[in-house]
């Protein structure tokens, strides 16, 4: 048994999300998003180098020593797959492993409002899914694209980096790639995707312009494109996509994401209030009739009204949502004011409970 299993068994049995360990330091594991150190002395460069080598392969060896950064997946069978990345750092080298479950959840079973399945009966169009590192992003994705495998008879292409939720065909064929292994590139993939029958493509990140101009190009032409970025609400990750563009670029870009975006997941995980796991706070946007002219125009600032206005067909915004998870004891006040973006608002809402801010 490869020396790291052990630190992964712990990081299961205790319930974790991530394992690090790093030369210099003490492994730690993050126990419902806290990092936890565990009872054990620092890790000396040749202990962290013996334990992080022992499972990588020639070609992965190379990639690292090469680069100083690798991504990949881990498997222990029968118990859990893990992304993996490796770094170097001041003291040496590094290595963090986010477990991935091997049965994928439902969104129901995630807590994700199930109106977002409504996404899966799209046959064309942007579908982003978006928020901070570590908040849920490839787990809800997983979900959707289960969702579609049940569902639907669909063939459905993922590019990933690396691949994590391992998908079997169910009513759909599903093609899952991985960056490195089988792409040089995100725009690779996406380039020969268009070739490939899809009815569906699942593009890991959108890192770069290319990658994003392509899935937006993908989108116009008729495919049902879902994809990641790293923004908190739905303002953001329009402004976000526009802003990625050189200016000259960027009134072509904004009709073209005014046809294609059919949506918007935002969310983010918070402690439940016994600090006994996380829930997910959720905004959504769905494409309504307004919705190009706010882009084109670039009103981002009228989408919150947009989405205020569509509460009725399951839109929300991510400050109701996380009053909403408050308001049920959920989660705490004080987790609550911490990711709220209207804080007079919240405090307003303490006062009228009695309540004071005093953190």
């Amino acid at each position: 048994m490869p020396k790291v299993d052990r630190f992964l068994k712990a990081v299961k049995d205790y319930d974790g999300s991530d394992l690090h360990l790093l030369s210099g330091t003490v492994p730690k594991i993050r126990i419902h998003g806290r990092l936890r150190p565990l009872n054990l002395p620092s890790l000396e460069e040749s202990q962290a180098r013996e334990i992080l080598y022992e499972i990588l392969d020639e070609g992965k060896r190379e990639r690292f020593e090469r680069t100083n950064d690798l991504d990949f997946a881990y498997e222990i069978p029968d118990m859990a797959r893990f992304r993996v990345n490796y770094f170097r750092h001041k003291d040496g080298i590094g290595g963090v492993f986010r477990m991935i479950p091997m049965r994928i959840r439902t969104l129901e079973e995630l807590q994700i409002p199930t109106v977002v399945e409504s996404f899966c009966h799209l046959r064309n169009g942007l579908v982003l899914v978006t928020g901070p590192t570590g908040s849920g992003k490839s787990t809800t994705l997983a979900a959707l694209v289960d969702y579609i495998n049940r569902s639907f008879s669909r063939l459905v292409i993922t590019i990933e980096d690396p691949i994590e939720y391992v998908h079997s065909d169910n009513r759909s064929v599903i093609i899952q790639r991985e960056l490195w292994r089988d792409t040089e590139s995100f725009a690779d993939a996406l380039r020969e995707a268009a070739r490939q029958d899809p009815d569906v493509i699942l593009v890991g990140e959108m890192r770069d312009l290319e990658t994003i101009r392509l899935a937006i190009s993908l989108a116009e032409m008729g495919f049902l494109v879902f994809a990641t970025l790293h923004t908190n609400n739905a303002a953001k990750t329009i402004d976000r996509i526009i802003n990625v563009f050189p200016q000259e670029q960027q009134a072509q870009i904004r009709t073209m994401l005014s046809f294609s975006l059919k949506g918007v997941l935002s969310q983010l995980l918070i402690p439940l209030a016994d600090g006994k796991g996380r829930v997910p706070a959720c905004e959504i946007l769905f494409a309504t009739s307004g919705l190009p002219n706010i882009i084109r125009e670039g009103r981002v600032d009228k989408i919150v009204s947009e989405i205020q206005g569509g509460r009725g067909k399951g839109m929300q915004l991510m400050d109701d949502s996380i009053i909403e998870l408050y308001k049920k004891k959920t989660i705490s006040a004080r987790d609550a004011y911490m990711k709220v973006l209207d804080k007079r608002r919240f405090e307003e809402i303490l006062a009228s409970e009695g309540e004071k801010v005093d953190w």
